[in-house]
């Protein structure tokens, strides 16, 4: 079985039938969208996020129609997202297929993006689901933020470890830091609860980006390959703490090579094995296991339950896995 089957187990009723009501959600009546979005549907990846949220409403109460709509609004904005990101980083691939950009060109991508992330925002204003609607749209002011605050630090190459923090909290933990939050949110939660569960997500989504960074020093995965963050001179804390160990001719030479030979793949090469021999992988993963330490400290809070030990599993997950 596998490991995101067995996450499931607690919850493997309610991914069932999100799936039916995930595909509605998407429906249009016109044809070359039911097309696009059926292609979508049809190459869904873990389906994380909506687990998280069922997981957290069972954690704290049971599942009902909010729950389900908070669920589905989630995945409607995390692909949404990442039809954009296809388009802004002119990427032909997503999960092993071609990505919609590829098969549809950009303009077609940035108007499904649009769609997509108008139904989401459309679903809890008809049911009149406000408070979910401000926790996703907060976050998705949120990951705007963080891209445009990375963009703007890669150019100059001197981002602090606290800045790299902000930019990864904001991009990537704020989205599974919402699931959380609407999870709680949609089985009638205390505010202390929903907050305790946000900040439960945010730990997560830390751990997960740190995860994914640590990809491009070492095993292939699906769609990246080794390198891509230096290529694009993404400033991630392997070579933020690397650049802060060096001496200052170490210094000048990584900046050297990352502002001019950024394309180059032997001195791609040569600063990964630089970054590797300074320590910078082994402090990025001491990092991510404070985080994962800090969330499992939040779930402790709570009860047993096969919910919190699918959570606590997924904690785990998120650290070991392998792309």
């Amino acid at each position: 079985m596998k490991v995101t089957e067995q996450l499931k187990r607690p919850i493997r009723e309610e991914m069932e039938l999100f799936e039916g009501r995930f595909s509605k959600a998407m429906s249009s009546k016109v044809a070359l969208l039911n097309r696009i979005t059926h292609y979508i549907v049809n190459r869904k990846g873990k389906q994380m996020r909506p687990m998280f949220v069922f997981l957290t409403a069972k954690l704290l109460g049971k599942t009902n129609e909010r729950t389900y709509r908070a669920a589905s609004v989630i995945e409607l904005i995390h692909t949404a997202t990442l039809v954009h990101d296809d388009v802004v980083d002119d990427s032909n691939k997503r999960r092993g297929f071609f990505s919609i950009n590829a098969l549809w060109k950009n303009k077609i991508a940035v108007l499904v993006g649009d769609y997509l992330l108008s139904k989401g925002l459309l679903l809890c204003i008809d049911n009149k689901d406000f408070d979910l609607l401000e926790i996703i749209s907060t976050a998705v002011r949120e990951m705007s933020e963080g891209e445009l605050l990375q963009i703007e630090k890669a150019r100059s190459l001197d981002i602090t470890e606290e800045v790299y923090y902000e930019v990864i909290r904001k991009k990537t933990a704020t989205l599974i830091a919402s699931c959380c939050a609407l999870g709680a949110c949609s089985v009638e939660s205390s505010e202390e609860q929903v907050q305790k569960m946000r900040m439960f997500g945010e730990k997560i989504g830390m751990a997960f980006q740190i995860k994914d960074d640590l990809f491009d020093y070492g095993k292939q995965r699906i769609g990246k390959p080794t390198g891509i963050d230096i290529r694009e001179r993404k400033m991630t804390l392997p070579l933020i703490h690397t650049i802060r160990q060096a001496s200052p001719s170490e210094r000048r030479w990584l900046k050297r090579n990352l502002k001019k030979y950024n394309t180059n793949k032997k001195k791609v090469k040569e600063v990964i094995a630089f970054v590797k021999t300074k320590g910078g992988l082994d402090y990025a993963i001491h990092k991510m296991h404070e985080y994962k330490e800090e969330a499992n400290l939040i779930l402790d809070s709570f009860p047993s339950s096969d919910a919190k030990d699918s959570l606590q599993n997924l904690v785990s997950y998120v650290i070991d896995r392998e792309f």
